[in-house]
């Protein structure tokens, strides 16, 4: 059995913000048929700790960071945890990288460095009895567990995969911070963790790291371009040969429209009648009062620019004018949270909105939506386009990263051959996705052609069982070589 310690400042169900929590929750379950036992470490946060309930103590450490800290084994919602549990860092107020007023916190480097530190640490043999072959770290929170690794002492080490999410989010910090953050003076250098004069913790996973996997194939190929790179194409481009695009999927067991609770009514690819219900049960909990013929639009979104929101905010009139409805569900950006609070104001019964998240309402928009929205500017995989194919939403995405890989565009050929699953559009611009509107209206006018896009997608692959084989080979590479 392939020992595994996967590192994240994310879980779900225990603390969630977006798409890694979700991944990361996941990966244990479907890689334990590949004979992969996975645990997770994440930071003692106060929701997290609380959720875990009963805890054993298998370390202490007496400085870590600024503070004493603690190192507990948990067993919750069917996860092997391991949790630090170090108050002077991460029992606060607020979100898990921002204090109440949405601001980051200052020492965040700090925070995540005694994370990272912690993982290498067990990496080395910490635990008596468990010592991973491999440690999976999860974007910026644990860049640096590659970088503790290369710099730490002589000796057996683990293999290291880093795993992009989102190659927006950084984690830089000033170089005076380098003896702060336990690391030597000479990884402060271009082939360590200096990165535009700083530390880049991003960045040094993405150099130190044995492989280095990102959600999709697609992203994958972009990140390595200027547009895409956020400053790191060029580096991701020497580091070509040791990049992995892993598809993402979703726990098809939570996203399970023949047995989710959320839902007014369970139903299968076989037998729709009980999405029907659930159409009308969204209408009736959001106030729609449109047309009850006419299509019902969902989203479930960061309200930012990088989804693509404010192209949405521009094609309303399209979509109004096709008599669609739209039901929005999503926090984000002050400006774009009140343009949609605007736009429901100012068409009651054809848009409405719910700011904030909310898993029960997410679901019930999934499975009662006609069509779900992720007009994304990039789109590293895309979570949200999943659970739409399985739950009967047609997808309309731009064809970007993740959702031009997992969404099969309704153009002219895939409509004769019968293997269309949703629409496509590109470039992303508020005029495009005007366009692919047009095309919406119209295949929603031919209701065989839309059964048969929707049939196509909710017998869809969309869980793990592929990408989960991809790891497990992945991370057998790497422990053969540490």
């Amino acid at each position: 059995m392939l020992r595994v310690l996967s590192v994240a400042s994310e879980c779900f169900p225990l603390i969630k913000t977006g798409g890694l929590a979700d991944v990361v929750g996941a990966l244990p379950a479907a890689l334990a048929g590949e004979s992969v036992a996975m645990r997770i470490l994440l930071p003692g946060f106060p929701d997290v700790l609380a959720k875990a309930g009963s805890t054993d103590e298998l370390h202490r450490f007496e400085e870590l960071f600024g503070g004493p800290a603690r190192l507990l084994a948990a067993r919750a919602a069917g996860l092997d945890l391991l949790l630090l549990d170090a108050p002077h860092l991460y029992a606060r107020p607020g979100g898990p990288y921002n204090d109440p007023q949405g601001r980051d916190w200052p020492d965040n480097p700090r925070r995540f460095a005694a994370l990272c530190w912690a993982a290498a640490e067990i990496g080395r043999g910490l635990l008596p009895g468990w010592r991973p072959h491999v440690l999976h770290a999860h974007d910026w929170q644990a860049g640096l567990v590659p970088a503790y690794v290369q710099y730490g002492p002589e000796g057996r080490r683990p293999g290291t995969v880093f795993t992009v999410h989102n190659l927006a989010f950084q984690g830089w910090a000033p170089p005076e911070q380098l003896e702060q953050l336990r690391l030597p003076r000479h990884a402060f250098h271009i082939d360590g963790v200096e990165f535009y004069g700083g530390i880049g913790t991003l960045k040094a996973g993405l150099r130190l790291a044995d492989r280095i996997t990102t959600v999709s194939p697609t992203y994958a190929r972009e990140i390595t371009t200027p547009e895409h790179g956020m400053g790191l194409d060029g580096l991701l481009r020497a580091r070509s040969s040791a990049l992995h695009g892993i598809l993402n999927g979703i726990d098809d067991e939570a996203w399970n429209p023949a047995a989710d609770p959320h839902l007014a009514a369970s139903f299968g690819p076989d037998d729709l009648a009980g999405r029907e219900l659930n159409r009308g049960a969204l209408r009736a909990r959001m106030g729609l009062a449109g047309e009850p013929d006419s299509p019902i639009l969902g989203v479930v979104s960061r309200l930012t620019g990088q989804k693509g929101m404010d192209l949405l905010l521009a094609c309303l009139p399209t979509l109004l004018r096709h008599g669609m409805q739209l039901a929005v569900l999503g926090a984000g950006e002050p400006g774009l949270e009140a343009g949609f609070q605007a736009a429901a104001e100012a068409h009651p019964g054809r848009v409405a909105v719910r700011i904030g998240y909310d898993e029960a309402l997410a679901h019930a928009i999934q499975g009662g939506c006609d069509a779900l929205l992720v007009p994304s500017r990039f789109e590293p995989c895309g979570l949200t386009q999943l659970c739409a194919l399985r739950y009967g939403a047609v997808p309309l995405v731009a064809r970007v990263g993740g959702l031009a890989d997992t969404v099969i565009d309704a153009n002219e050929a895939a409509l004769a051959t019968g293997v269309a699953t949703g629409l496509q559009f590109i470039p992303t611009t508020a005029g495009a996705l005007d366009a692919t509107l047009d095309r919406l209206a119209a295949l929603w006018r031919d209701r065989e052609a839309w059964s048969r896009i929707q049939s196509n997608g909710l017998r869809a692959p969309v869980g793990w069982a592929r990408s989960a084989a991809r790891y497990a080979a992945l991370y057998r590479s790497v422990a053969a070589t540490a």
